[in-house]
């Protein structure tokens, strides 16, 4: 008989996890992104890795609720200026490719969200909001002090997911939708 505990253990300690960092967002800076989408013209997600996917996961929903959403790197994605907001998921807020994002964001005046576990990164400076998400990073030596028996990023990227979910909700309570209504915008090709 083997000495590890069953999955269901495992279970419980993810969700343990979820909900420590779940109940640590700052609900101001929270708040505050709902309002930027809002108010947004077009709204921009990126993320690399499982945190691009998470991204993509929001921007399918934000699509569903009609707005105009889109993830970057994609051959319909249009071009991007003032009035724009781009949101950009990453755990480290270091990662090369989306700082380059960022710089060119800034460029074409589009307002920058970083949801991120450290704010005072490179892309956390170039960005006019930051939303602060625990977690612990992928790499060890980001040197952060928060805790998980989970690998490398999963914390962050699944508290990203939920965070956006999370917003998905508020963002339906301002604007009256709700999943029926977002159905009609729902893919029918598949």
């Amino acid at each position: 008989m083997s000495n590890q505990a069953g999955i269901s253990t495992h279970f419980d300690r993810i969700v343990q996890e979820l909900e420590r960092t779940l109940a640590a967002i700052p609900e101001v800076e929270a708040e505050a992104l709902v309002q930027q989408i809002l108010t947004a013209r077009q709204i921009f997600v990126a993320g690399a890795g499982r945190s691009g996917l998470m991204a993509k996961a929001f921007a399918m929903r934000l699509m569903q609720l009609g707005l105009d959403a889109y993830v970057v790197g994609e051959t319909v994605t249009p071009r991007a200026g003032k009035g724009d907001l781009l949101i950009i998921a990453s755990g480290s807020g270091e990662t090369q490719g989306l700082v380059l994002m960022a710089e060119k964001a800034q460029k074409a005046e589009v307002t920058i969200a970083a949801v991120t576990i450290f704010p005072e990164s490179t892309i956390g400076q170039k960005s006019a909001l930051t939303v602060k998400l625990p977690g612990s990073p992928k790499d060890p030596a980001d040197h952060n002090q928060y805790e998980t028996v989970q690998p490398m990023g999963s914390l962050f990227e699944q508290t990203v997911l939920l965070f956006f979910d999370g917003l998905m909700l508020r963002l339906m309570e301002h604007r009256g939708g709700d999943s029926a209504a977002m159905f009609t915008n729902h893919a029918n090709l598949e």
